[in-house]
């Protein structure tokens, strides 16, 4: 079978993400897109490609002053009887439609029809992204290809409705344990039961007033929030031990270990153990790059609530924004979509920022 994304299909963006949709990449399994993808790139004579895992970097070298990052992830998460793709009206249907393949043709398009760009560019398509960090295809290159990371702004074509939105929240997830001691629940007076004492850990919880941050006219509302508790040994013990898991997200004024001694201090006198840690991003707009987007764009730059990779390029001192054709709201969804003129348009942008050259 010969590579689906021929000269025709990469003129047009709207075409090009009906056609990354319907080649299956689940993570782990994205082999099969990043072959096409690096075809694609090693036929352009004013790029220079490499590879490594199955994240595909390509890369002009016009000698501009200035490197800019286009940056889209490759995997989608597990498919629901959304593959292949269908289009309804302005709608395209399907896995990946949102959450990012239509942000991923944005790029994959401009790499392809862009000879003469304003900024030298570097496009990244990388896997995993949507699993575990350890398998992230931008984490990967951190350790093994740093140097194709290297920016003076990046934008990362991640689902936001064809806003800008500004850095990420950072996310701290920990376990807060209570412990007791076992006994029969007839006797019930001679043991200590630990779900009854993680009560007080719960109350915390509905009694905590979460702050809400504006920098750099971008405003994030922090949350913490239970998402699992798990206790008990059988139906005749009295447990001896309840673990409430527990999510922050945290403005990007925080660093990990301050959102990590806020929590000590949310939750003094119990067991923390921290089991997920990701820096915040701050907003990234003073970058010349940036700025030059965002009028661009035409409109306001909003908080991203939420974490994103944006926080891998910020933590090596490269500032990056959030952008991309797709509906946050519906990344991951059964009935995933992606709106056509949201597709256009945003071509449109990304070609009035790079063309300007």
């Amino acid at each position: 079978m010969g590579n689906p994304l021929t000269p025709d299909v990469l003129v047009d963006p709207v075409v090009l993400t009906r056609t990354l949709v319907d080649i299956e990449s689940v993570s782990r399994d994205e082999k099969t897109i990043a072959d096409c993808v690096e075809d694609v790139l090693r036929r352009a004579p004013h790029l220079s490609t490499e590879r490594h895992g199955n994240t595909v970097m390509a890369r002009t070298d016009l000698g501009r002053d200035q490197r800019v990052v286009l940056a889209g992830h490759l995997d989608t998460v597990p498919v629901n009887d959304n593959l292949p793709s269908t289009v309804v009206d302005d709608l395209i249907y399907g896995c990946g439609t949102a959450d990012m393949k239509s942000g991923v043709a944005l790029a994959l398009h401009l790499a392809a029809t862009l000879p003469d760009p304003r900024y030298d560019l570097t496009y990244l398509f990388y896997e995993s992204e949507e699993i575990e960090s350890q398998f992230n295809g931008l984490h990967l290159l951190s350790q093994h290809r740093p140097e194709w990371l290297a920016a003076d702004f990046a934008v990362l074509l991640e689902p936001t409705y064809g806003v800008v939105e500004a850095g990420c929240q950072g996310t701290l997830r920990v376990t807060v344990r209570t412990r007791g001691r076992r006994a029969h629940p007839a006797r019930a007076w001679r043991g200590v039961n630990a779900i009854h004492a993680a009560g007080e850990v719960l109350r915390r919880l509905g009694d905590y007033r979460p702050r809400t941050v504006t920098i750099d006219g971008c405003t994030y509302r922090e949350g913490l929030s239970a998402v699992r508790i798990t206790g008990g040994v059988a139906g005749n013990v009295i447990p001896d031990e309840c673990a409430v898991e527990v999510d922050l997200r945290f403005a990007p004024d925080r660093t990990e270990q301050q959102a990590l001694d806020h929590l000590h201090e949310v939750f003094a006198g119990f067991e923390l153990e921290v089991t997920d840690s990701a820096p915040g991003a701050l907003p990234g707009l003073d970058a010349a790059p940036a700025r030059d987007f965002v009028t661009a764009v035409g409109s306001e730059p909003a908080a991203k609530l939420g974490w994103t990779d944006v926080s891998r390029f910020s933590a090596l001192g490269v500032p990056a924004l959030n952008y991309g054709p797709g509906d946050p709201m519906l990344a991951h969804a059964p009935d995933e979509h992606v709106e056509i003129g949201k597709i256009r348009d945003g071509a449109a942008t990304l070609h009035r920022w790079l063309a300007a050259y």
